[in-house]
Parts: structure tokens; sequence; C-alpha cells
């Protein structure tokens, strides 16, 4: 699984690489975190975020992601922020900045915003902040660079400044203007260049420290329920229907994929988009729900899949993820769908039978099958009345269970038997003996044995 972060003009992304392994993204925005969260990370950390020019990060995203049980880390800038406002619903603030909005010290969010360039700048800053001015003044103070009277009125007039006019040249010239002594302002001038305080940048390292130091222990509990809200719906609404574009390379390869499901007919393109449809109905309930898929239910669910698919060894597993354009992360997530899935089946009971059978007679299956019953019935209970037992003894079950298994299904018979009668819809292991040994016998009267 991998951690995601979202940084900018705070810390380059090769700084941030140096202090934890991660996928390192744009300032974030308003459905950035959400889609983050599809992907399962290990953890979220958020440095830097767009304050204007794009819609901001929203509060319920991140709740979204902590009701998923992905930590969710800020400090420095827009994770500060949120993280002060957030903290108490269990996401992580780190550094002087969070904890001086947590307690009040600081309320607005010109403290900590900046002008900067564009992406392919790599979000150079232009500005400076407020947070690093306030805390390179007080140094200075300390330092007896300043008085503490100077560093007041230095202070004041940043403050004063729009957020995208606030730069060092700018205030050692209004200093004169306001009072400050030259000789002060000189001495600043000359001091900065190594005395310059970059608290920013301090937060944003003690974050990705305390990432990398919590990357495994076990993730609490969040201590609320999402609510699941009709403006949630229209965030979820609007990703789905403007995808963005994924940074995986296999991505690239979507659509001629695609264009060959298409070419093997339209029924093999409609069962594929019916099923893809059921996962995303599944996910969306599930949340909606507060359903939180555990370790021990994953597990089961990975270990359902390498049966299905044979591979039963480390390499195998590590070449099919491999072929599948797949991670660690995105396996998680696809048998979180899957589940999604089974759960919702498994709740809807008789309708879904009722269902099922609509479903038959629409897609032209629902005679033929009628018919095999009938006749199947018809055959086993001319067979009883020739006092043939049909049900099924000790022996007869697990000889049965093998058949179906190895020849129907094409599976191991290694596998738990519970779990296929289940996926398969029976009731019980008495319900699922009793028909496979009805068909074995049905079978056998259809293609008997030469000789």
């Amino acid at each position: 699984m991998t951690t995601i972060v979202f940084t900018g003009p705070t810390l380059p992304p090769d700084e941030v690489r140096r202090e934890c392994d991660a996928v390192c993204l744009p300032p974030v925005s308003q459905g950035d975190v959400y889609r983050a969260a599809q992907r399962r990370p290990r953890a979220i950390g958020i440095i830097d975020g767009y304050f204007r020019g794009a819609p901001s990060v929203w509060h319920k995203e991140i709740l979204y992601a902590l009701s998923q049980s992905i930590p969710v880390f800020g400090s420095a800038s827009m994770g500060a922020l949120r993280a002060a406002e957030l903290h108490g619903f269990g996401m992580r603030g780190v550094g002087r900045i969070f904890e001086a909005y947590r307690d009040g010290e600081l309320e607005d969010d010109d403290e900590v915003a900046v002008i900067h360039g564009p992406p392919e700048t790599g979000f150079v800053a232009i500005s400076e902040a407020l947070v690093n001015i306030r805390a390179t003044l007080a140094k200075a103070q300390a330092e007896q660079i300043l008085t503490p009277g100077s560093r007041d009125i230095l202070e004041a007039f940043a403050k004063s400044l729009f957020f995208h006019q606030r730069d060092w040249p700018s205030l050692l010239e209004a200093g004169l203007a306001r009072g400050v002594g030259r000789s002060e302002i000189e001495a600043l001038g000359i001091w900065l260049p190594g005395g310059r305080v970059d608290q920013k940048r301090e937060d944003a390292i003690a974050m990705l420290r305390a990432m990398r130091a919590t990357d495994d222990r076990p993730t609490p509990t969040p201590p609320f329920r999402f609510e699941w809200t009709h403006f949630w719906d229209e965030l979820v609404a609007r990703d789905a229907a403007n995808p963005p574009r994924t940074e995986d390379a296999a991505s690239a390869d979507s659509e001629p994929i695609l264009d060959e499901l298409r070419l093997s007919g339209a029924e093999a393109f409609k069962a594929v988009k019916v099923r893809a449809l059921l996962r995303l109905i599944g996910e969306a309930r599930s949340v909606r729900a507060g359903q939180v898929t555990g370790s021990e239910a994953l597990q089961a669910a990975l270990s359902r899949l390498r049966s299905e698919l044979g591979l039963f060894s480390r390499a195998k597993l590590d070449a099919w993820l491999t072929r599948n354009g797949l991670d660690e992360a995105s396996l998680e997530k696809l048998l979180r769908g899957r589940m999604h899935v089974d759960k919702m089946m498994e709740a809807r009971g008789a309708s879904l039978a009722a269902a099922m059978l609509d479903e038959l007679r629409l897609t032209g299956a629902y005679e033929a099958l009628a018919v095999r019953a009938r006749d199947k019935r018809l055959a086993l209970k001319e067979l009883g009345n020739k006092g043939l037992t049909i049900r099924p003894s000790g022996a007869d079950a697990l000889l049965a269970r093998l058949w179906f298994i190895e020849s129907r299904l094409r599976r191991s018979p290694d596998e738990d038997v519970g779990a296929i009668a289940q996926e398969l819809g029976f009731r019980d292991l008495a319900h699922f003996d009793e028909v496979l040994r009805e068909e074995q016998i049905y079978s056998k009267l259809q293609f008997p044995h030469p000789g």
C-alpha cells in the first residue's frame, strides 16, 4: 500500500520522498482526498492546498477517508488548517502551525497562504507566508537583532498586506517608513539569509516523520459514523462522471483493453458492464451503511481469489498483479468491491431470487432451465418410485462435492466447501449436498457410461 502526500510550494516532492516513501500529488483541492481514498493508501498527508482559484478541499472528504480507516495527517498550510478543524474526528495534526490554529492563537487562513508559480515551476513560492514572517521576527528579537517594538511594527504591517504582497524586501522597506531604526533594518537584512525561519517547511518535515513512525501501527476505529448527504452524493456523482487521469502506467492502455472486450460481442460486454455497476452500487451502499471491512475478511477474500485463479504461490500472485496493472492498494480496493457486492446480494435474499428469474426471462435462458429442472424432477421421482435412495449419505455427499467442484467448476477440491456453497447461493451445506447428489444422478441418466 502506498502513502499519498499533497504538496506544493512548502516542500518539493524530492524532499518529501527523502523523508517518506510516498506518491506526491499537487496541492489538494476539492475531490482530491476522496479520489485518493479510493486507492486505499496506507495514509494521506496534506501539506499544501488551494485557497483560491480552485475549490478548497472539503472537510467531508477527509471524514470519508477517516471513516474508511485511512489515517489522514495535516501540517504546515492547508493541512494544518483542516487538521485543527478535524482533529476531534481523528485527523492527525503535526507542528507548531497546527497547534497555533488548534489552540486559537491563529485564526485567519491568510496566515499560511502564499502565491506560487504554476506546476511547471514546481509551484515555487513567490510570496512569504505570514507564519514564517512571525517565526522569523520572533527569532530575530530573541537574538537581539530587533527590539520588541520594532518586531511589533513589522508584524503588524505584514498582517495588513494582502497575502500575495508579502515578501522581505517590501517588509524591510516599509519598516524604515514606519519608524524602525535604519541600523535595525540593515542588521535584519544581513541576518535574514542565515536566520530566516521556514516554519511551514519544518512542520511539513515533522509530519512526514510522524507518518513514517506510525506506518506499522493499527489504525484506530473512527470516533464517528460517516453520514451520506445530498451534497456528498453530488461530489461522488461528479467524480464518477469526470474521472481523473491516473498516474498508473496501465491506465494508458485501458481503452484499447475495453475495445477488445467490445469486439467479443454485446453479451460479453454487457455482462462485464453489469458486474462493474454492481461493484459501484455495492461500494456506495457500504459507505452509506458505515461498513468497514476488517483485515480477516480481506484475507479470506484474497485466499478465495488466489484459489479461483490458481495463484497458489507468492511469485504467481506477484506476476498476476503485474500482468493486470495492479499493486497492493489497488488489489485491496478490488477485493473490497467484490465483498461489498457479496454483502449486498446476501442482504437482498428472496427479492434478489425473483429479480434473477426475471433476468433469465429477459435473456431467454429461463425456458431451457425450467425444462431441465422439470425433466430432472420427473426422472428422480421415477427413480425414487423404483426404490433408489436419492438423499445423499456421508460418502455420497463427499463424492458429489468432488465431482462437482473438479469437473463442473474446474476448481481445487481443497477450497472451503462452505464458501463455495455460499458463493453459489445455496441455503446451507445440506441444500448444497442434496442438489449436487440429484445433479450427479441425473447426469448419469443422461450420459450413462458405456458397457
